[in-house]
């Protein structure tokens, strides 16, 4: 478990932001360079970058659909050598926009052995050593997955190799999928020991099933902690008077409740710039009341509504 006296060791940074020039979170385009060409993303990646090790954040998620993250983050570690970074990525969606903002599709899903294979490889050309976690982009209880024992054994082969194993999730049916997950065994051993799901404080229903299974032993990692951004930039007059009454901005309050649930043990940041860093490690300094938590918790939403308001972001 990491350690509770030092919180930011608690806290990741994620790139989906920052490797591709579209995406779904709101109040990113504004945070981004006017520009969004290929270097402008690498260097405001690596400034990123930079900032949260400075902070010391020590935990990187990324996948190989977040455009040229994979790469980015390859080429600072190789430029910093910094060897005390813990990296996940994930494999299952291919990213097709070609570096495109306005195109129909971004990315496309494909859970298969082929499609592993392929990322696996692509993944190791770039940061060889360095995964610690290899998650599962996305894993539905209707994945294929499942019901493939060619692909559970392939990726049974690169757990038995060293390799942490993992999935993350999305949907209003998270937990379904999380309980379906922790009962593939493949020689004996369960197939996967982690789990990265979306938790925030107007989605918190995934939180039972994540607390039993890191009861259980598994690693969590909570995303989307701000809702794709809507917690910053629009919150609920209850969560954005919180966060006054603390003296901070309403992310780091949406990221601070995610620190709260003791069986998180990562909590993914996603900043498009350093100043969204600054603000997100706000949260560091919330300490909150019983009396916030329970209005926090009294914010959640239906999860089929909240879902539903979600599938109709825009890629920008």
């Amino acid at each position: 478990m990491i350690p509770a006296q030092n919180p930011v060791q608690r806290l990741g940074l994620g790139l989906a932001a920052l490797g591709r020039p579209a995406y779904i979170n709101v109040g990113r385009a504004e945070a981004l360079p006017q520009q969004r060409t290929a270097q402008a993303m690498k260097e405001r990646t690596r400034a990123v970058l930079d900032a949260a090790y400075a902070r010391g954040i020590r935990w990187v998620d990324t996948a190989r659909s977040y455009g040229s993250a994979e790469q980015f983050l390859a080429d600072w570690l190789g430029e910093r050598g910094h060897s005390d970074v813990t990296v996940s990525s994930k494999w299952g969606y291919a990213y097709v926009a070609q570096w495109r903002i306005e195109t129909e599709v971004h990315e496309v899903k494909e859970h298969s052995v082929e499609r592993l294979r392929t990322q696996w490889a692509e993944t190791r050309t770039l940061l060889g050593e360095r995964i610690d976690l290899y998650q599962v982009h996305s894993l539905t209880s209707s994945s294929p997955l499942f019901e493939d024992l060619e692909l559970q054994h392939e990726l049974a082969r690169i757990r038995d190799s060293g390799v942490r194993l993992g999935f993350s999730t999305s949907g209003a049916a998270q937990a379904e999928s999380i309980e379906r997950a922790w009962e593939l065994e493949i020689g004996g051993t369960q197939l996967f020991s982690a789990v990265q799901s979306t938790w925030n404080t107007t989605e918190p229903s995934v939180g039972r099933v994540l607390n039993e299974v890191r009861t259980g032993g598994w690693r969590v990692l909570l995303k989307e902690t701000m809702a794709n951004g809507r917690l910053a930039l629009h919150p609920p007059e209850e969560f954005a008077a919180i966060a006054r009454r603390h003296g901070v901005g309403p992310d780091a309050l949406a990221i601070a409740h995610a620190l709260a649930q003791p069986w998180a043990d990562v909590v993914l940041l996603g900043p498009a710039s350093v100043d969204q860093l600054e603000t997100n490690l706000d949260a560091l300094r919330v300490e909150l009341t019983d009396h916030d938590l329970a209005t926090l918790r009294s914010l959640a939403r239906d999860p089929a509504t909240y879902w539903g308001e979600r599938a109709e972001l825009r890629w920008h």
